[in-house]
């Protein structure tokens, strides 16, 4: 956890430079929150993940779709091709998913396309603090939802990594 001013006293541009890359390529949420007024409580991890899930939440299912669709595959190619923002190359380092086997990539990269084929969206689940057993067989279980509950689960997951992250720069 890094110290710094508390986000709220930051201007608009240093909070969206602090913060823009808390939700995958999409520094639209930290920029709304901000211009929304940020609540007292945001100068902690807790209080401002509150009010940037708002923005999130109250975005359109277009805006929603396409952060879900900046999200990288989980050990995919951009993983192997050290493509990947920092964040998730350290969080997906952290489930030993940049340490398989071709065996075990071959695994992901099959779920990987058959998630999308079915959802049109990327598998998105938190990792940090998970296996890569655990990973596999939430895959495995989550593949047989329906598109909607699949959405759903894609947000909600987003909103997780993005706490997780905060929590690593905010008490």
């Amino acid at each position: 956890m890094t110290d710094g001013p508390d986000p709220r006293r930051l201007s608009r541009a240093d909070f969206v430079a602090r913060f823009g890359h808390i939700f995958e390529h999409s520094p639209w949420i930290p920029e709304a929150a901000f211009d929304a007024g940020l609540p007292g409580d945001a100068d902690g991890a807790d209080g401002l993940h509150r009010a940037l899930c708002a923005v999130l939440r109250a975005a359109s299912p277009e805006r929603k779709r396409a952060l879900i669709n900046a999200h990288p595959d989980l050990a995919g190619k951009l993983a192997r091709a050290d493509a990947l923002t920092a964040d998730s190359t350290q969080e997906q380092a952290s489930a030993g998913l940049d340490q398989l086997s071709e065996a075990e990539y071959e695994r992901f990269a099959a779920l990987n396309a058959a998630y999308k084929e079915k959802f049109g969206i990327p598998f998105i689940l938190a990792v940090k603090g998970r296996t890569k057993d655990e990973i596999l067989e939430t895959f495995e279980r989550r593949i047989s939802h329906d598109p909607e509950t699949e959405f759903t689960e894609a947000l909600g997951q987003i909103e997780r990594i993005a706490l997780l992250r905060l929590k690593e720069i905010l008490p």
